[in-house]
């Protein structure tokens, strides 16, 4: 079984992620500029591991917290429209069936720009589903004129191992006029779950950050700084650094964990990350898709190289972190993935209690929704290029 595989399968063993009830209350069912507020205007909350302190901000007062010397690495992947208007064939008199093709990424590791990893999704009264019932060699017709022939279920040796999986996602074979990229920006609208209600457009989406078209859904952490915030943070000494790592679909189920993604470290970002934590600046990544970008180039010590290519680096408790200090994410629902990842850099217990409060408070959930800064007042101290806990 590959490394890829063993950590999701591990990943799906785990019975112990934070676990609570999240109600619709405090899901955020549109953008803030809708209920009146600035991107920069969403809620923050800042808790502090060493002591277990909550505070709470504005996204706009995060420069406050950071200090020169301090680099902030952000996701420079800007979102596409990668909700695909799609029709099933039916049979004998069934009718073709409308449905949803997502889609997330090309297949790692094939060198062709047609092959994509897709999940179709049924329509129903409640927003939209993963279909679950679909076979190899399906034709599934996009709307423009282009098609989807699906070859193998994605992680086809993983469920063969493990036949109580479903497996959702598809290696899929597109035929899109002008290539995929092209016809998603035609045709595509963005990823849009039940619980947005409305549709917005691409630009909703997208972060003052993006430059580099690719992610399936949006690097959200980095959608509330605003070009004041960014004017700021450098005024205040803090170095802004880029990523990129094109993110997939984040339809996953309880547990389960994120799928291979592309990433892309530059020289510039190792050697201001590197020389930061030689002279005691902190490493805030914005968003687990940085964190997981950072830890995958990382050596032992926490030096990091520069790197490009796909990650399947799942990070555990068990695993820890090596590079980065701190965290602006985000809220994440019960049992997800990237609670895993939080807990490995602020530990179960601190976490519990950032939950609790974010909860008590009504922090609002989801990637229109507010964000939480783990942070040590005080800088990190690195023994061996590890964060000391």
């Amino acid at each position: 079984m590959s490394a890829a595989s063993t950590a999701r399968t591990a990943a799906r063993a785990r019975h112990d992620l934070l676990d609570f009830t999240l109600p619709d209350s405090l899901v955020a069912h549109e953008p803030p500029e809708a209920r009146g507020l600035a991107r920069d205007e969403v809620r923050l909350l800042v808790s502090d591991p060493d002591d277990d302190s909550v505070r709470h901000a504005r996204a706009r007062d995060l420069p406050s917290y950071l200090s020169a010397g301090d680099v902030l690495v952000v996701n420079t992947s800007a979102t596409i429209n990668a909700a695909l208007d799609a029709w099933r064939p039916g049979y004998g008199a069934t009718p073709d069936e409308m449905i949803a093709v997502h889609l997330s990424s090309p297949v790692p590791h094939v060198a062709s720009d047609d092959r994509w990893v897709i999940e179709l999704r049924r329509f129903t009264s409640n927003g939209s589903q993963p279909l679950l019932d679909a076979r190899d060699g399906e034709q599934i017709r996009l709307r423009g004129g282009g098609s989807a022939t699906l070859l193998a279920p994605f992680g086809a040796t993983d469920s063969a191992s493990m036949p109580n999986v479903v497996v959702r996602l598809w290696d899929a074979q597109l035929a899109c006029p002008g290539g995929v990229l092209a016809y998603a920006t035609e045709h595509g609208s963005p990823i849009r779950y039940s619980y947005v209600h409305d549709r917005w457009p691409l630009s909703t989406y997208q972060t003052v950050f993006a430059a580099e078209s690719g992610s399936a859904e949006m690097p959200s952490a980095g959608r509330p700084f605003s070009a004041e915030m960014v004017h700021a943070l450098e005024a205040n000494g803090v170095r802004i650094a880029p990523i990129v790592l094109h993110t997939g679909v984040a339809s996953l189920e309880p547990g389960e964990a994120p799928y291979p993604e592309r990433y892309r470290v530059p020289p510039s970002t190792a050697d201001a990350v590197n020389r930061a934590r030689r002279s005691g600046g902190r490493i805030v990544a914005v968003g687990t898709t940085v964190v997981r970008a950072l830890e995958t180039v990382a050596s032992q010590d926490g030096t990091i190289s520069s790197g490009v290519g796909w990650t399947d680096l799942v990070i555990t408790p068990e695993r820890g972190v090596r590079v980065i200090d701190a965290l602006v994410t985000g809220l994440h629902e019960p049992r997800a993935s990237h609670l895993a990842m939080l807990e490995a850099i602020s530990g179960r217990r601190h976490l519990a209690v950032a939950y609790a409060a974010a909860l008590r408070e009504q922090y609002l959930w989801h990637e229109f929704g507010d964000l939480h800064l783990i942070m040590r007042r005080a800088r990190a101290a690195h023994e061996g290029g590890l964060m000391r806990r």
